[in-house]
């Protein structure tokens, strides 16, 4: 088992570049975004992880431009599509030979899987779902944010000793950086190390046959809670997304209440989303929920009770009948788009 190296031997900050079949969901951009910020503070470099099947290295400039300094390339028809024993293996002997200091996965299926088993074998920690990271200026340290006790407090946890200090980020909580096209940097091919063994065989790929938004990557969502009263009236929501071109949520309150399905859920045991626009009907704001869409530029709230905890995080609060008001405004929209 290999072991971590002590921090005064550790540098640079890392970010794994997770892909499906050569396309990165935002929360890389995202994490590259954080890491060049964290880079600057420690007066270190940031490079990229970019692991996939032979052709990926095509998108390594994306990865420049997104603020890397230096893309650790590896291009192996072992790595085409993801299974964790081949991409341990070969992130444990990047690790163990070039010792960073930060190493980033965003807190996706994979990252979720990868990432444990990685700390693991490197014998450092891992913290989970991360919504901030920070610098200690006086140590150095990675100041590692995450919500605890159900979302009731948010907790800071430091890995003093060991690195890579290690965190999986939740998608849409971190800024990206403007891309830059011109921006140079070096890119590094390495290879997947001899003699290891697959225990899982990748058979197919099935793509998802209901076309959806995908709520973490909507830049408007229209969420519902327990207040729309019956699993029907989503249909409401459904009708004001498509008017505005977004997508629908909900609170974990009417997905156990099966009114929609999982993947509709934000919240602490849902997904995190940060759209332009924000609606939260009928949503009381329960404070696991707040936890997954507070950073959203613009909150607007429907509820027929005024004392909701939701006015309080709210940009524009609208007290009634969220039955009447979610097809008015829906009416309204398309009457402006003159769609009405």
């Amino acid at each position: 088992m290999s072991l971590t190296a002590n921090k005064e031997h550790a540098s640079g900050v890392w970010v794994f570049a997770e892909h499906r079949r050569g396309q990165f969901p935002s929360v890389v951009f995202e994490l590259l975004g954080a890491g060049r910020r964290l880079a600057d503070d420690l007066g270190e470099k940031l490079f990229a992880l970019l692991l996939g099947g032979v052709g990926v290295g095509g998108k390594a400039p994306d990865l420049i431009a997104g603020g890397a300094d230096t893309v650790y390339l590896v291009e192996d028809e072992v790595l085409a599509d993801f299974t964790d024993d081949p991409y341990v293996d070969t992130l444990e002997s990047l690790v163990t030979r070039y010792h960073p200091s930060v190493l980033l996965f965003g807190a996706t299926a994979n990252g979720r899987s990868l990432a444990p088993r990685l700390a693991a074998r490197l014998q450092t920690g891992l913290t989970a779902d991360c919504t901030g990271l920070e610098i200690d200026p006086e140590k150095g340290n990675l100041l590692q944010v995450r919500p605890a006790f159900g979302g009731n407090i948010m907790a800071t946890v430091i890995c003093q000793e060991r690195r890579p200090q290690m965190a999986t980020v939740r998608p849409r909580v971190m800024k990206r950086l403007p891309p830059d096209p011109g921006r140079m940097g070096e890119i590094i091919r390495e290879m997947v190390p001899p003699g290891r063994k697959k225990r899982v065989d990748f058979l197919d790929f099935v793509a998802e046959l209901k076309e959806t938004v995908n709520i973490e990557e909507a830049d408007i969502i229209v969420s519902g809670g327990r207040g729309m009263g019956d699993p029907s009236n989503f249909r409401l929501l459904e009708e004001l997304a498509g008017a505005l071109g977004g997508a629908v949520g909900a609170s974990r309150a009417a997905v156990d209440a099966g009114w929609v399905p999982y993947s509709y859920q934000v919240g602490q045991t849902g997904k995190t989303v940060s759209p332009q626009v924000y609606f939260a009907c009928g949503i009381s704001g329960a404070v696991q929920h707040l936890v997954g869409m507070r950073s959203s530029d613009i909150i607007v709230a429907i509820n027929k009770n005024p004392e909701a905890p939701i006015f309080q995080v709210a940009t524009y609060g609208l007290v009634g009948d969220v039955l009447e008001i979610v097809p008015a405004l829906t009416a309204e929209i398309r009457r402006w788009k003159g769609e009405a």
